[in-house]
């Protein structure tokens, strides 16, 4: 994955909103000493950046950045029950069924019993699973990741402790999300702040 943002510059400022959208290479509007607003300027250029991202995916291959998480996590180290792959990529096992039934449908993955255990089921790889990871750009979270571990721990703490405080003073505290980075429909909430299967 090369390129996170458009290939062509943006500015544009949202009708009465003042949404600030910058292209590379752009000088932000923003000055540097209002920090509040280069804080909002920023989130909104990762969300933007996900968003670009889960686009090219869909449209490119036709799979989501979860999906792609869990092919990945199976060629690794499958086959894989249910609760195990759940466990690799931090999604719920009932939202990691409907993404392996997805994954099924498109010839992609498929389930098998177990080896030793023939009452169990698991999951493997297919050859068309192989074929779309070799093709595909890795998830953004992986290069995100590592991107991240490489540099010192004093940033990484640092890195953290903002971004947490940044959820706190948004109140999102309380909204279960996994590592995934992935944009989709939100439904209305349970109260367990599940995301629906549509968006995986």
């Amino acid at each position: 994955m090369n390129n996170l943002l458009p290939e062509k510059d943006e500015r544009s400022i949202a009708e009465g909103g003042g949404e600030i959208l910058l292209g590379p290479g752009i000088t932000p509007l923003v000055p540097k000493n209002s920090y509040e607003l280069r804080i909002l300027q920023s989130i909104r250029r990762i969300i933007r950046a996900v968003e670009i991202h889960s686009h090219k995916l869909v449209q490119g291959y036709e799979i989501t950045g979860p999906q792609l998480a869990c092919l990945l996590a199976l060629a690794k180290g499958g086959p894989l029950t249910i609760t195990q792959l759940a466990r690799k990529v931090y999604l719920s096992p009932s939202t990691i069924v409907g993404i392996v039934d997805r994954l099924a449908d498109k010839g992609l993955a498929a389930r098998q019993r177990g080896s030793k255990d023939r009452r169990q089921v698991q999951v493997c790889v297919t050859e068309g699973g192989e074929a779309l990871i070799a093709s595909a750009p890795s998830p953004l979270q992986e290069t995100l990741a590592e991107s991240l571990k490489n540099l010192p721990e004093l940033e990484q703490v640092s890195i953290t402790l903002a971004l947490e405080k940044v959820v706190d003073m948004m109140e999102a505290r309380k909204i279960e999300a996994s590592p995934v980075l992935e944009v989709g429909p939100i439904s209305s909430r349970t109260g367990n702040g599940t995301t629906p299967s549509e968006a995986f």
